[in-house]
């Protein structure tokens, strides 16, 4: 792909992402609840804490990868949908509803994979103790667009932990997956650490440092991840930032925008 069709395609997408900013923004600002989102984006790793109960919460934006194993380019919507039916329990669904990717000499724009989950509080945090939850994922369905270096799963088992260390927030994740390619499945397990710390006014900035083992291919993904955050009120959580890929099979650098937004009227 050349570098002007990357460019009008990551444009393309950026203008897309910033109407989507638009309309909550305007919501918001005819709201007066100031009932508080809380974003899993824009790291890998996700919080252990939910979201307020009867809450809606869209976590959307575009992904853009460069030099893979699979691809050459990929650029990616990206949509999680959050609810808390209860102060232990949430239900997820997780998305790619359109990848354009550019493998050699074939391009294509596919849909990317559909998982539903749920995500369960097991120890409420406190002042000295961490939150402590699991999730599961199961994938119903898996489209044909090509995989990130992390690759897809059919089911995934999450342990999760979420804690304040000073000024630092932390979230960290355990991760088991099971991976599938023809007639093989194979145990993927992963790690990731998230650190999030407040700025100046509404900027926060987090770092991440992740690992993924690549059963099928017998390596490991790494990755460093930085992104700086703006709130823009309560319910409304602005992200960009890249990740650089740190092994020979880890995707070379990925770059990433887009907002967490919590509907400020309750469903019930």
């Amino acid at each position: 792909m050349t570098f002007a069709r990357a460019a009008r395609r990551y444009a393309l997408f950026f203008s897309l992402l910033l109407a989507g900013c638009l309309l909550p923004v305007s919501a918001a600002a005819q709201s007066q609840d100031e009932v508080a989102a809380n974003p899993g984006r824009p790291t890998i790793s996700t919080p252990a804490t939910l979201t307020p109960v009867g809450y809606l919460q869209f976590e959307t934006g575009v992904l853009g990868a460069e030099h893979s194993e699979g691809f050459a380019n990929r650029t990616s919507l990206e949509e999680a949908i959050k609810l808390s039916v209860h102060k232990r329990l949430e239900l997820l669904v997780l998305a790619e509803p359109v990848v354009f990717s550019d493998q050699g000499n074939v391009s294509g724009t596919d849909p990317g994979s559909v998982a539903l989950g749920a995500q369960a509080v097991l120890v409420p945090g406190q002042e000295r103790r961490p939150t402590i939850a699991v999730s599961y994922f199961r994938t119903v369905y898996n489209g044909p667009a090509p995989d990130l270096d992390i690759g897809s799963s059919v089911n995934a088992a999450l342990v999760l932990l979420s804690f304040d260390f000073g000024k630092l927030h932390v979230d960290t994740n355990y991760l088991f997956n099971e991976q599938s390619k023809n007639s093989i499945r194979r145990l993927q397990h992963a790690q990731t650490l998230s650190l999030s710390h407040p700025m100046k006014g509404k900027l926060g900035f987090t770092g991440e440092i992740w690992h993924f083992s690549q059963p099928l291919l017998q390596s490991n993904a790494v990755g460093l991840l930085l992104a700086p955050t703006y709130n823009v009120k309560p319910n409304l959580v602005l992200d960009m930032g890249f990740n650089r890929g740190l092994t020979s099979t880890s995707t070379r650098w990925v770059f990433f925008a887009g907002f967490t937004y919590l509907l400020p009227k309750k469903l019930w």
